[in-house]
């Protein structure tokens, strides 16, 4: 992330095409070492695309990511078969629960 930001500086800052001695450079000024791999790795992913048309990509494939509202149902729909096993031990204990709550006014309320 960060030698993304890097060479996203790089380009706001004017050098339309930053090499990885000035991503490296840049991290460096904060205290950052650059993966050389990495670095490598981003500069040919990058390679001959102009950011506008990456960032567009970028927000195309984002569309596709559920956020938000769903938070707990997306991980029992990505479990597959745990979920009706899962549904069912909701299912006991509710009902323990009920038990336990008869169980425990005995009959009288506290401030009866």
């Amino acid at each position: 992330m960060q030698n993304i930001a890097a060479y996203l500086l790089l380009q706001i800052g004017g050098n339309a095409s930053p090499s990885a001695a000035d991503i490296k450079k840049l991290l460096s000024t904060v205290g950052i070492e650059a993966d050389p791999a990495r670095v490598d790795a981003l500069l040919a992913e990058v390679n001959g695309k102009s950011i506008d048309e990456l960032i567009a990509a970028g927000s195309s494939k984002l569309a596709s990511v559920p956020s938000g509202g769903a938070g707990g149902a997306a991980p029992a729909a990505a479990a597959g078969g745990a979920a009706p096993a899962a549904a069912a031990e909701e299912k006991k204990e509710e009902k323990v629960e009920e038990k336990e709550e008869s169980d425990d006014d005995m009959g009288f309320g506290l401030f009866d």
